[in-house]
């Protein structure tokens, strides 16, 4: 019997006639499917290049109301920002995007629109991805968005330009992978500790390009914005792509959005579940319930432990980056830099969660840089609405436009060289933040928490 992925593929499968065929197939030479692609999402960073190529070719956008463009990479997220970045060049990107978008009459996003955000946050804002569509989008963390019961993956500029000119991709079925996550989480630990400890026990190759379903009790009990947040590091897991079954709390967060159907289909939509028989190419489990928080320490986001305790041996060049030597306890490492934001953790849930230990306290005077950078503008209101930027702000944290912003080194801004960071976002390798960075990825929480003590400490001590 199928799995849930099986059954969103099988009903994308596209049949095409074939030299030598009477008939149509819908496998193509070599074992390849055609799929259908419903959904494409492009951002500033590569979506002009993509839209300038099918320009010069003559190919037009085959459907432009399935392709949405937003400005979220490299965008400047000091307030009062316009296109002006301090990536040299930048503003050509922009400027370059916008331009083509237009000109294919696609949907854009622009930097000061209210609906401007990080391409994963801004699309279930506004019911773009739907459960049971295929949704694509250059940006490795595409499948953040298989948290709503989608077949979403992230793909290169190349793929991108055939998807939007025939509707199509051709690709293999990846094997499939479920991980089942039993459990209650206990206090003070997230959906990204839950992520950093799969990595921490399986390895940063444990999904080896399958398509990953989480599924348990765990799971069924986050919200969507926990969920999302567990599918966007299956890209740091190696997988393809990650999903988890819809039910009724992803149908209640796409009600009303606004590119989501005016009337659910509801019936199919509930059938978007793995059948209790199928079988999967791989199965890995965790206890929810034995998860501490947790901080990577070193290049990998593989390289995590719980707050308590003290790093292992590892590669030799791993320690050197990142100054720390076996057998040092991670608690009490002091730190420079906080960052809170990223697709992983910039939802109005991880912001009400990090705001509610800064209450009523400081950040540590050792501390150079504090930023908080929300998903998107639609986060950034509500937050404000609950007065949340204040407290970040009275805690002295910046508060920004919304952006990827740091967390990654494209933007043109960039932390003091040699600083060690705390950060809620995904990636900790060699220079990911700017040369010689060296990051901490944790939860909202335990960068909050951080930051007032001046070093890497256990949120769960500040939870009354």
């Amino acid at each position: 019997m199928p799995s849930l992925v099986e059954k969103i593929w099988r009903t994308h499968r596209v049949a095409v006639s074939q030299p030598g065929n009477s008939g149509l197939v819908a496998t193509t030479p070599g074992g390849a499917d055609l799929i259908a692609i419903d959904r494409i999402f492009l951002h500033e960073r590569t979506g002009a290049a993509a839209l300038k190529s099918m320009a010069a070719a003559g190919r037009p956008v085959r459907d432009p109301a399935r392709v949405f463009v937003g400005m979220d990479h490299i965008v400047d997220t000091r307030p009062g920002r316009s296109d002006q970045t301090l990536m040299p060049g930048g503003q050509g990107f922009i400027s370059e995007t916008r331009a083509a978008a237009r000109a294919a009459g696609l949907t854009v996003f622009d930097v000061t629109d209210r609906d401007q955000g990080i391409v994963h946050v801004i699309s279930p804002e506004l019911g773009i991805v739907l459960p049971g569509c295929t949704l694509v989008a250059p940006d490795s963390h595409t499948c953040t968005q298989g948290a709503f019961g989608a077949l979403a993956w992230g793909i290169g500029s190349s793929e991108a330009e055939h998807a939007m000119v025939t509707g199509t991709l051709r690709l293999s079925r990846p094997k499939t992978m479920r991980i089942r996550l039993d459990g209650r989480l206990a206090p003070g630990v997230t959906a990204k500790d839950l992520a950093l400890a799969l990595l921490a026990r399986f390895g940063a190759g444990g999904g080896a390009g399958r398509a990953v379903e989480y599924a348990g009790s765990a799971v069924t009990a986050m919200d969507m914005e926990a969920r999302q947040t567990l599918c966007n590091m299956a890209t740091e897991f190696a997988a393809f792509t990650s999903i988890i079954a819809p039910d009724e709390a992803a149908f209640a967060a796409l009600a009303g959005r606004r590119y989501a159907p005016p009337a659910f289909d509801a019936p199919y939509w509930r059938t978007l579940a793995s059948d209790a028989d199928a079988v999967f190419d791989a199965e890995l489990s965790l206890d929810a319930g034995s998860v501490a928080p947790m901080v990577s320490w070193g290049t990998s986001p593989e390289h995590s432990i719980a707050i308590d305790a003290a790093l292992p041996q590892g590669p030799a060049r791993v320690h050197n980056y990142i100054g720390l030597a076996a057998g040092t306890k991670i608690a009490g490492t002091p730190i420079d830099v906080a960052f809170i934001g990223s697709c992983t953790n910039s939802r109005l849930s991880d912001l009400r969660r990090a705001a509610a230990l800064l209450k009523g306290r400081r950040i540590a005077a050792g501390i150079r840089k504090a930023l908080v950078v929300p998903g998107s503008s639609a986060v950034k209101r509500a937050a404000e609405a609950e007065g949340l930027h204040h407290i970040f702000q009275a805690a002295g944290f910046e508060w920004r436009e919304s952006g990827c912003s740091l967390c990654f080194n494209a933007g043109g801004e960039g932390f003091p060289p040699g600083s060690r960071t705390i950060s809620s976002t995904n990636r900790n390798f060699e220079g990911r933040q700017g040369p010689g960075i060296r990051t901490h990825i944790a939860s909202p929480e335990t960068v909050a928490a951080s930051a007032i003590a001046g070093m890497i400490a256990d949120p769960r001590e500040l939870v009354t």
